[in-house]
């Protein structure tokens, strides 16, 4: 186990770690906001960062040797996002609650790209499956936006489109195979399995919290906070993931989890607008 905490930290994390604590403490500094809690907010978002980076590899290599891994995984890292979804739909505020699982749909291909560069994995990844992974990705992104796009009359015709075009996909997935299974013993980490998804939840839940601390604090510009920062940090756990299956010379588990996460953030997004419609 604390070999694998070693293994979670990477050069990209700490990369990462400076660049939020350069922004939020930069702009503080610029936009005379108060730098202390800046920093303070900066370092909660290290920390957030840092327990989803560990939660991901805990996962991952408890359950590396099972069929279907990508898939798998992009139902546990969309979990933050059925939580602020479920926060938003609580509060009655039905485009805040779309908003973070549709977000999503944009920035997660964006760091399946950045992940095959950094993995060196770029042809291999973008030569597997490349007409499936192109229609979902392109499908998914175009329901996300439209939904943005349209009155609220036309959301029963929304929900309608999203099933037809993204039930079929998921079933159509490619096979992922049989997993190999090494010698390895595992069962230290199979032991902080629960334990991993709980803290994946719970740090997916207070990212956003966090950042808009930290937001506040600096007064970071809006548009360049919403566009920059939550749009990349709340996809955090997908890029995580896709690193570490990349890392095990999985690309077609790594574009899986990246489909199926923008596949599982329609769904939630149309659960949550359903609710919204019956309850009025």
């Amino acid at each position: 186990m604390k070999k694998l905490i070693l293994s979670s930290v990477t050069q990209l994390d700490i990369v990462a770690w400076v660049l939020v604590l350069t922004f939020f403490c930069g702009s503080s500094l610029l936009f005379q906001g108060d730098l202390q809690l800046s920093f303070m907010g900066a370092s909660g978002i290290i920390v957030v960062m840092m327990l989803i980076g560990l939660s991901i590899e805990i996962i991952i290599e408890s359950i590396k040797h099972i069929k279907g891994i990508g898939t798998v995984t992009a139902f546990i890292t969309n979990g933050p996002e059925a939580l602020c979804l479920v926060v938003g739909l609580i509060v009655g505020d039905v485009l805040f609650a779309a908003s973070t699982p549709l977000g999503s749909n944009f920035m997660n291909p964006i760091l399946l790209i950045t992940a095959t560069i950094l993995c060196k994995m770029t042809l291999m990844t973008f030569k597997t499956k490349p007409l499936y992974s192109m229609v979902t990705i392109v499908s998914t992104a175009s329901l996300a936006v439209s939904f943005f796009l349209i009155p609220e009359s036309f959301y029963i015709y929304w929900l309608a489109i999203a099933a037809i075009l993204t039930v079929p996909l998921f079933f159509l997935r490619p096979d992922e195979g049989e997993e190999e299974s090494d010698a390895m013993n595992h069962e230290g980490a199979r032991r902080w399995l629960i334990p991993a998804i709980l803290i994946l939840l719970g740090t997916g839940y207070f990212l956003d919290p966090v950042v808009s601390f930290a937001a506040e604090h600096s007064k970071a510009p809006k548009g360049v906070i919403g566009f920059l920062v939550l749009a990349s940090l709340t996809s955090w756990p997908e890029f995580k993931s896709c690193m570490a299956l990349l890392g095990r010379r999985k690309p077609l588990a790594a574009i899986l989890n990246i489909t199926i996460s923008n596949i599982t953030n329609i769904w939630l997004a149309a659960g949550g607008i359903g609710f919204y419609l019956l309850s009025r």
